[in-house]
């Protein structure tokens, strides 16, 4: 991770600097700088960046950063740039002084610049290691520096978690890896292993991981602070390969399938974020962990499995298993807490990327304050969120005639069918949950923005924003 510092005043050392466009009463003194700007047509847009080198003058090396009209949006596209501009450099001098509100603009600059950094492959990280904030009063950004660096530490975590490959990632694997940092951050965890879960009733996280050798898991984490009055359940989908069982997919389509448990991640991170920023509220975590594989014991199309709960549902697709896994959890943290907040987050469906492309998630509530609390918290975060409707007549699509619900449907609206099938396992919490599909926005198939290649830890940033308006 890049290691970001404040300072008042700029060193003589600072060779590699970069200045904000538009910027009023920048630190350093660069005559040419007005010209440079206007032959190169720069007047500020966010997140372009243009290179000026002086091989005689001290900095040597400056970088104009568009920051547009100067909002968070602006400053976040301005880090995660001259990021990649300045990759080969070892260090660099950012002047935030221009700023109208310097924590904001240092949280979005530190979060855009540090999660723009995130390779999968540290071996191939770009030598850039340090970045020092200029600012009128370190002291007074200095919590928003805190919780920049939070965020991106988190959503490294959660991207890293996603990146790897199932041949290493399995169930066990996960609990291991993410119950280690829990405990570093004091965070309490609680496993179950299979025969826990098929002891109390987990069985739809039984059946889908039943056909993998490597057995299915439920990780819980639980941060409490002392006076809490706020609790948040989050659940999130935890598969970590799917070849979509015997209704299995293409190959092609299983190329990424390592990505399934992005949900799990993302959840997960976000409680040791919360922990980290000592937030006044508790959060909880549940994350239903399975392979779903094909073998002699997978679980079959026509199966009819009752959850944890009771509820049953008849299985018209082995490959719709990510909302089963969530249905028994879902159960569970209604019955267990009945929270304030219950969000459920996952790489559900593909027909995500089909009503709103590659950048967006899907969101659906029946509550429209928790709704719009949700779709602030991402717009402040940089998160594409959109609320899809839970349309009551598409009901009788996911009702059975001997089960109580149908896992699939083939009639379209395959996101908000998705959701209203877990609407069903919010049971008497229905106007206080909240349903993600993130399945498009978890990956980027190449650089963009903040987002580094591979797997983006969607969801994070914006759980976070939300936990600080409770």
């Amino acid at each position: 991770m890049l290691d970001f510092r404040l300072a008042a005043t700029p060193t003589p050392e600072a060779t590699v600097v970069a200045l904000p466009v538009p910027a009023a009463d920048p630190r350093w003194d660069i005559p040419e700088a007005e010209a440079f700007l206007t032959q190169a047509e720069h007047t500020g847009e966010a997140g372009r960046v243009e290179k000026l080198v002086r091989p005689l003058s001290t900095p040597s090396t400056v970088f104009f950063a568009g920051v547009g009209t100067g909002d968070e949006a602006g400053w976040r596209a301005a880090g995660a740039e001259i990021v990649r501009s300045a990759a080969k450099a070892t260090s660099i001098t950012v002047d935030l002084g221009s700023a109208a509100d310097q924590p904001a603009a240092t949280r979005a600059f530190v979060e855009g610049a540090g999660l723009a950094a995130y390779h999968a492959n540290p071996a191939k990280r770009p030598p850039l290691a340090e970045v020092t904030l200029l600012v009128d009063d370190p002291a007074t950004v200095a919590e928003a520096l805190r919780q920049g660096q939070s965020v991106v530490e988190r959503t490294s975590f959660a991207r890293t978690l996603t990146n790897t490959p199932s041949s290493t990632k399995d169930p066990a694997w996960f609990v291991e890896q993410v119950s280690a940092a829990a405990t570093q951050a004091g965070v309490a965890v609680e496993v179950w292993d299979v025969d826990r879960l098929r002891d109390e009733g987990f069985n739809g996280i039984v059946a889908v991981g039943c056909g993998s050798t490597r057995g299915p898991r439920m990780l819980q984490l639980d941060y409490a602070p002392a006076g809490a009055t706020r609790h948040v359940v989050l659940v999130g989908k935890g598969i970590t390969f799917d070849t979509g069982g015997i209704d299995i997919k293409p190959a092609e389509a299983m190329l990424l399938m390592r990505k399934d448990m992005g949900g799990a991640a993302a959840v997960a991170s976000a409680v040791l974020a919360a922990a980290d920023l000592q937030l006044p509220i508790r959060v909880t975590a549940l994350t239903p962990l399975a392979e779903n594989m094909v073998s002699g014991s997978a679980w079959r199309p026509g199966d009819v499995i009752e959850h944890y709960g009771g509820l049953t549902t008849e299985v018209r697709s082995t490959d719709a298993e990510g909302r089963i896994v969530l249905a028994d959890a879902m159960a569970y943290a209604v019955e267990q807490y009945s929270p304030d907040y219950l969000i459920d987050l996952a790489t559900l469906t593909g027909a995500n990327r089909v009503a709103l492309g590659r950048r967006i998630g899907a969101l659906m509530a029946d509550d429209d304050d928790l709704a719009d609390a949700l779709l602030a918290a991402a717009g402040r975060a940089g998160e594409g969120l959109w609320r899809l409707p839970l349309h009551r007549d598409y009901v009788s699509m996911v009702t059975s005639e001997i089960a109580d619900l149908y896992n699939h449907t083939d009639g379209g609206a395959g996101t908000i069918t998705a959701g209203l099938f877990l609407r069903e396992f919010a049971g008497k919490q229905r106007d206080r949950w909240a349903h993600i599909d993130m399945s498009s926005p978890s990956w980027a198939d190449e650089p963009e923005k903040e987002l580094a290649k591979g797997a983006t830890g969607w969801g994070v940033r914006t759980l976070v924003r939300f936990f600080e308006t409770l």
